[in-house]
């Protein structure tokens, strides 16, 4: 009961105090007197310069009767304190403030649960007010620190601590309210406030619902949840804090989130990580994205020597974080993303490659194993975030990404990669290898360029076609299937899969365009170049079903995307020559590749035959399918990439009915208007440092001689009879003097014409190549074994590594003039 004074010293008492002291009945559970409240709400309008007198003995009164443990006539005092809160507003109202404040903070301190839910609740209704001007002094660090600890009540009564947990939190929103919306007020951005107001939300976060599944934004939470669920109401403010936050105190509530999820360990398994992640990029503004990623980078590198599935479980954050901020705005932030994840990705490989390097047997080798899965685990994660990242940007963006990644990508012999491989190792090499490539293949998966030139620039298509020739098959796999996406611009890729007879080329559907000029000129300036790339990627010993697909694909996709009527003759003399070296096989590949490429050149063939539509060309491939089929089924790609399919001994004994011919294809395409001159000129592809560069043989050496005898455009019936004119009696009626001045006419009117009609790019492989070919034959000419001479005029016997020629006089080998050839 409150002291009651007498009628003498009450006149004398302040008008106020005595107002005061009338609202307070004689039992508080009367509660409030609200005629008395109404006089004591006038006289404080009336006389505004009384506020903070009326607030200074209401806080006394307040405090005195905390500490008798009133509560009846608390709640009074806080009931008359909010009424005048709300009635009053005017520039005397401040002083009132720091008394409801000091009250409130009274209320707080207090260990009783009722009294503390009642000071929040005072505080928020204080909080919803706007004030005309902001007070610069008025601080707030007491109401977060309190507030915060409330959020982590840990009282014994379940109900009492979801209560407390709930009044923390809709405190902490209070305090974010009030102080959040002055520019000149921004101490609740300060970190030390930050690192007690986010983690107190996340921590009551914690208990929300699995929600990772969400595909959109965290739906809005309802109104009951709010008041009853201190997971939902934590969710809503912390979305609310964010979307506050500006450019310039965006970093100090992202931070205090990597510290709670670091603390209680939250990385992995990462699926609340996600789902707050998730909130944080859909709640702050869309301009404000790059700084949340640029955090998400810094904490990767923080955390870099960390257990694999946390740093997995972080780049998967960033994956989120990624796919939503690549609707919007991704700012400045995209080549720091990919070099941040490349450098990641090295590190992982190199541990993975230290693990391997540094494993033993027994349980030590059983640790080592579980490791390295999970590192694949983070460089799958690395290679996924690339691809997602890569593929929503925009074409410009994506241009300078692949030019990025493919300038990490280390080729043996080169240094212009700028990726550090030191510590790698060749095992290591060969991983950063598949996953740059992997990566790689991610970005450029959807890329559509309105040209060729776009898809594939100079500096691009060099160090890809390079990558083209490494040793590893999957390495090449890789490769060829980048060059599909950036060829493949109608889409026309997945109706080619697999490597097959067609037996309607129409029924694909197959979409394409005219030849644009852009691509006209690419083809010149680079056909030879990927011409020479597929030629030798055929060859290779390692070569398995998917990279003969890979390769029939790449011919295909250049067909339907960059193929005028020149394009397709060099198309075919690179499938004849592919025809000529399997059966030739200077390179003593093994049974099952030489049927595999007479495979690829037949599904080819049958493939263009049909797409330029000439009925001789087509009923001549038919044909010779037909034949194969009945007597030589493994020359096609059903049979040979069957399981268990029987090879031949050997190609030499197989009649000309089952190969192509050039003279046939010259003569059906030549009656239908094409120019054929040059299909009669055996293709010989570019020599280049690319062959020593990525750990090949010189080109030179798989290069046959019958080049330099039929550079001359003399047309062959088949490769067969090619093979026959290979004699030692042809190089001496090559080399005799008699009739020198005939052929010499004959030849310079051949060279005229070739330089009137070939096209340059032809004239300039052509003369490289046999260059080249001449100073290996003329080694290999020095290194002949010379047998004595039977007769006194002398024989010489000339014996190379495929065959032991005739001997010859002596006097008729002029070895000077092999140089006209």
């Amino acid at each position: 009961m409150p002291t009651r004074v007498c009628c003498c010293c009450s006149a004398l008492r302040p008008r106020y105090k005595r107002l005061v002291d009338n609202i307070f009945p004689e039992d508080p559970k009367d509660g409030l007197v609200k005629a008395d409240m109404e006089k004591l709400t006038f006289y404080a309008v009336s006389a505004p310069e009384k506020l903070d007198r009326i607030g200074s003995y209401l806080a006394e009164r307040l405090s005195r009767d905390v500490v008798r443990h009133r509560s009846g006539y608390v709640l009074i005092a806080m009931e008359a304190l909010d009424q005048l809160l709300m009635a009053c507003h005017s520039q005397s109202i401040k002083p009132f403030v720091e008394s409801f404040l000091h009250m409130v903070a009274k209320l707080l301190e207090s260990g009783e649960p009722k009294l503390q839910v009642l000071g929040t609740n005072s505080f928020v209704k204080f909080a919803n007010i706007e004030e005309d001007t902001p007070s610069y002094h008025r601080r707030y660090d007491f109401f977060v620190s309190r507030f915060s600890a409330m959020c982590h009540s840990c009282h014994s009564d379940p109900e009492i601590r979801t209560e407390i947990r709930i009044a923390g939190i809709r405190g902490i929103q209070g305090v974010v309210r009030k102080t959040v919306n002055d520019e000149l007020r921004a101490t609740i951005w300060e970190p030390q406030h930050m690192d007690k107001i986010v983690p107190s939300l996340l921590f009551n976060m914690q208990k929300i619902e699995e929600v990772d599944s969400r595909i959109g934004p965290p739906s809005s939470p309802s109104a009951t949840d709010k008041e009853e669920n201190p997971a939902v109401l934590a969710e809503n403010c912390f979305r609310e804090l964010l979307g506050r936050a500006t450019f310039g105190n965006m970093n100090n509530a992202v931070r205090p989130v990597f510290a709670h999820l670091d603390h209680h360990k939250l990385w992995d398994p990462n699926e609340f990580a996600v789902h707050c992640f998730k909130i944080i990029m859909y709640s702050i503004q869309a301009q404000y994205s790059h700084h949340v990623i640029q955090e998400i980078l810094g904490h990767l590198d923080a955390r870099k020597k960390d257990a694999p599935r946390v740093r997995a479980g972080i780049i998967q954050v960033l994956l989120e974080a990624v796919a939503i901020a690549a609707k919007g705005s991704i700012g400045p932030t995209v080549l720091e993303v990919f070099n941040t994840l490349l450098k990641h990705l090295r590190l992982s490989v190199e541990f993975e490659a230290n693990d391997l390097q540094g494993g033993s047997v027994g349980s030590v080798n059983l640790n080592t194993s579980s490791k390295d899965n999970d590192e694949k685990i983070v460089q799958n994660a690395i290679i996924q975030t690339i691809g997602f990242f890569g593929s929503n940007l925009p074409d410009y963006q994506r241009s300078e990404i692949m030019m990025f990644i493919m300038g990490k990508v280390p080729v043996f012999g080169t240094s212009t990669h700028t990726l550090d491989i030191s510590q790698l190792g060749d095992l290591g090499t060969r991983r950063i290898q598949i996953m740059l490539l992997r990566s790689l293949l991610m970005v450029t998966s959807g890329y559509k360029a309105k040209t060729i030139v776009t898809a594939l620039p100079g500096s691009f298509l060099d160090p890809l076609l390079s990558a083209s020739l490494m040793e590893d098959y999957e390495l090449r796999q890789l490769v060829l299937e980048v060059m599909h996406n950036l060829m493949d611009r109608h889409d026309n890729r997945a109706k080619l899969r697999g490597i097959r007879i067609i037996p309607d080329v129409a029924d694909l559907k197959i979409k394409r365009e005219k030849i644009c000029r852009q691509d006209t000129s690419f083809m010149k300036k680079n056909g030879q170049q990927l011409y020479r790339h597929i030629y030798l990627g055929c060859k290779e010993e390692d070569n398995v079903q998917k990279n003969y697909e890979l390769l029939y694909t790449s011919l295909a996709l250049i067909t339907i995307e960059l193929a005028n009527e020149e394009v397709v003759i060099d198309l075919i003399r690179l499938a004849i020559a592919l025809q000529d070296s399997a059966i030739i096989n200077e390179d003593n590949l093994p049974m099952f590749h030489r049927c595999g490429i007479m495979a690829l050149v037949a599904a080819y063939l049958n493939f263009v035959s049909q797409m330029i539509a000439v009925p001789a060309f087509c009923q001549h491939v038919s044909k010779v399918i037909e034949i194969r089929t009945m007597e030589a089924p493994y020359f096609l790609p059903e049979h040979i990439f069957r399981d268990k399919c029987m090879l031949p001994k050997s190609l030499e004994k197989h009649e000309k009915d089952l190969y192509f011919l050039t003279n046939k294809i010259a003569e059906s395409l030549g009656g239908s208007g094409y120019s054929v001159e040059r299909l009669s000129v055996p293709y010989v592809p570019q020599v280049t440092d690319e062959d020593r560069l990525s750990r090949r043989k010189s080109i030179v050496d798989t290069v046959s001689i019958q080049v330099d005898i039929l550079s001359n455009n003399v047309p062959s019936d088949d490769v067969v009879s090619n093979t026959e004119e290979i004699t030692f009696e042809a190089l001496k009626k090559a080399i005799d003097t008699s009739g020198m001045e005939e052929q010499e006419k004959e030849k310079r009117r051949l060279v005229i014409e070739k330089f009137q009609k070939a096209p340059f790019e032809e004239i300039a492989a052509q003369c490289e190549s046999k260059a080249n070919l001449l100073h290996d034959r003329l080694a290999q000419i020095l290194e002949l074994t010379i047998r004595p001479p039977p007769s006194p005029s002398g024989t010489l016997t000339i014996t190379s590594g495929h065959a032991q020629y005739q001997s010859v006089p002596v006097y008729e080998m002029k070895f000077p003039d092999l140089c006209v050839y």
